[in-house]
């Protein structure tokens, strides 16, 4: 693929959608090069006739302006950023669960969960400041996350899935997925979205923690 074009799939891949401007501005970043919103643009176009880009839609706006319109990757454009584990891990899964009940799957994708949360390390520090180690652990593992502040309490944001071409046919690695934000954050998480059901992101809603019970 045409490097320019490449860069644009990884720049919309890091920040879930881009606006043209944004994607000039991370391009000049990134190439040193005075590109311009024509030229990104003329490669959109390209990309979206490649079914690698979707078309333009608006972006919310928390406050009043003019509306921004966003481009996002499309699934296809997920083949582009390929992940050498998925043919080992699908087979894994696949001799598990033929070989044991669901219960003991589910414990021993628990258990992966938990050892993936200690080995990231995430220190007992105040919330918002481990939702910040818990973010920059999660988008080393590919999973480009980001937290918000909401009315009850925190949306933490993945809105990459490492292992999406496995777990269409394996819905228990979301499971493992929920087990290990509890278990990063501390908190018993509430999930209000799924890149599976095609929301824009997984969503998990961590509340305050005087409103709930962290997890044991």
């Amino acid at each position: 693929m045409q490097q320019t074009r490449q860069y644009i799939l990884e720049t919309l891949r890091e920040r879930g959608d881009a606006t043209v401007d944004e994607i000039v501005q991370a391009l000049r970043e990134r190439i040193n090069h005075n590109i311009t919103a024509v030229t990104v643009r003329h490669h959109l176009d390209i990309l979206r006739s490649e079914d690698l880009v979707t078309a333009p839609s608006v972006r919310r706006r928390r406050t009043p302006g003019r509306p921004q319109y966003v481009f996002g990757l499309t699934e296809k454009a997920q083949d582009c950023f390929p992940n050498n584990y998925q043919h080992l891990s699908a087979a894994l899964l696949n001799q598990i669960k033929a070989t044991l009940p669901p219960a003991q799957v589910n414990v021993i994708l628990e258990s992966v969960a938990q050892e993936m949360a200690a080995n990231a390390s995430i220190l007992d520090v105040p919330l918002e400041a481990r939702l910040d180690q818990v973010v920059a652990y999660l988008s080393g593992q590919g999973y480009e996350a980001h937290w918000e502040t909401c009315q009850d309490g925190y949306l933490l944001h993945t809105r990459n899935c490492p292992y999406r071409q496995v777990a269409g046919e394996h819905q228990e690695l979301c499971n493992m997925d929920f087990h290990l934000i509890s278990a990063l954050t501390g908190i018993v998480p509430r999930r209000v979205g799924r890149l599976a059901d095609h929301d824009e992101s997984c969503a998990y809603l961590i509340p305050l923690p005087d409103r709930v019970a962290s997890p044991s």
